[in-house]
């Protein structure tokens, strides 16, 4: 028999009564047979995994209940009432835990209420392609060794249901307080409907509020990008309590400047520069791309609104007979593409571009291309809700932009108006 193994530390961010979060750590010890398992063939990760959970859960109850079992202490503040068993399925197999339980009931683990929503749609979305028979051989031998098990349509709808509801009420709450800075993007995706395969554009909307800290908004389903349609998620925003806002950052999606214009009058839209640049080098011939990406970040990357519109000039001198259509390109999207250099310097670098949505749009690719077809809108929705969920979730443990500069300038801007009105 081998010795056993202390496998370390294992942490677990737990949340108080209060709603603040503290990080608790347990010490976990693993046979020498389930570490040579870990490098062998079958379900070593599997197990290991199942074992150092359940010495967290054992290690929870022990706390909750300040005795270990079987202990004589005054200290203790209830009694153990066996286990009752709970499967998780997650992408390296079916976990089983052993669940502590207490006479009163009154013990509820946290590494439940932390079991990732989006492990759980990613697997809903495989196991909804079974079901349905929409899915290759490959799809389900993926299903198979992902949770271990095969499902229903019972089981699926069961789990369905369940997660939907979480997901809803993330994407549905109410907006409180005010968000200065909103990203929007779009992402498409496919799914199936009816007897087809369509595309769907998921329409992503996250925000800064006044502390600095970084949140997801929302996402909606559309059958494409129109100005009807970003008119409808700037409405459901609006709807939903979305107020205070200065700057909206975004690609130059078709339709979505009149449609914030009309549900968020006076909002400054900034155009994204890097796809900006994209779009004027797109029409400029190979040979002089390499030294008209340098003129562009001269010009879009300047000190300020003064210094931006000399290089501009500069740049239309340099190239207007050899990319007329670059220059032109670039002479219309300018003013929008600089809106944020009336900003003090240090928040223009996170306000020229939507590399935050990218981000998080690229994180949700990740896992969408192991389906690659969702087998219908809802399960595209559940899954894009789940991640961004998530990703809010992560985003509330720091801050991301100091806002007091920001809030001082805009009161500032803000009095200097309103001294001006007041002298007419």
């Amino acid at each position: 028999m081998q010795p056993p193994f202390r496998f370390g530390r294992f942490a677990l961010r737990e949340q108080t009564i209060e709603g603040d979060e503290t990080m608790a750590n347990y010490d976990v010890t693993v046979s020498g047979e389930q570490m040579q398992g870990l490098f062998g063939e079958g379900a070593g990760l599997s197990k290991l995994i199942e074992e150092v959970l359940n010495q967290v859960l054992e290690a929870q109850m022990t706390e909750h209940l300040s005795a270990e079992s079987y202990e004589r202490t005054e200290q203790r503040q209830g009694y153990r009432n066996g286990y009752r068993p709970r499967q998780l399925y997650t992408r390296v197999g079916t976990i089983t835990l052993l669940v502590p339980q207490t006479r009163d009931g009154s013990f509820s683990a946290e590494l439940f209420r932390r079991y990732q929503r989006s492990e759980q749609a990613f697997v809903l979305g495989l196991m909804e392609m079974v079901v349905q028979g929409v899915s290759t051989r490959k799809v389900t031998e993926i299903t198979e060794q992902l949770c271990g098990v095969s499902f229903s349509k019972s089981t699926v709808s069961q789990l369905t249901i369940q997660l939907d509801a979480r997901v809803r009420a993330f994407n549905e709450r109410r907006l409180e307080g005010s968000y200065p800075f909103v990203y929007i993007d779009a992402m498409y995706t496919k799914a199936r409907e009816v007897d087809r395969v369509v595309s769907k554009a998921a329409l992503i909307a996250s925000g800064v509020t006044e502390a600095g800290v970084r949140e997801v908004l929302g996402v909606r389903m559309g059958d494409s990008e129109n100005e009807a349609t970003w008119e409808e998620m700037f409405r459901w925003l609006r709807d939903r309590g979305l107020k205070g806002v200065d700057y909206v950052v975004s690609d130059d999606h078709r339709g979505l400047v009149k449609a914030l214009r009309r549900q968020f009058q006076g909002t400054v839209w900034q155009r994204c520069q890097v796809h900006l640049m994209r779009n004027v080098l797109s029409h400029t011939p190979r040979k002089y791309k390499a030294d008209m990406a340098a003129w562009l970040k001269r010009v879009l990357h300047a000190e300020d609104e003064q210094e931006a519109r000399r290089q501009l000039v500069r740049f239309c001198e340099r190239f207007e007979k050899q990319a007329p259509k670059a220059v032109s390109c670039l002479e219309a999207g300018f003013d929008d593409a600089i809106a944020v250099m009336s900003l003090p310097g240090k928040y223009r670098v996170r306000l020229r571009t939507t590399n935050v949505q990218e981000r998080l749009i690229e994180e949700i690719r990740r896992r969408e291309r192991v389906i690659r077809i969702f087998p219908n809108e809802a399960a595209a929705l559940r899954m894009i809700g789940a991640l961004l969920a998530e990703q809010h979730e992560t985003w509330q443990e720091r801050r991301y932009l100091d806002m007091q500069d920001y809030l001082e300038h805009r009161d500032s801007v803000t009095h200097n108006s309103l001294t001006i009105v007041g002298s007419l």
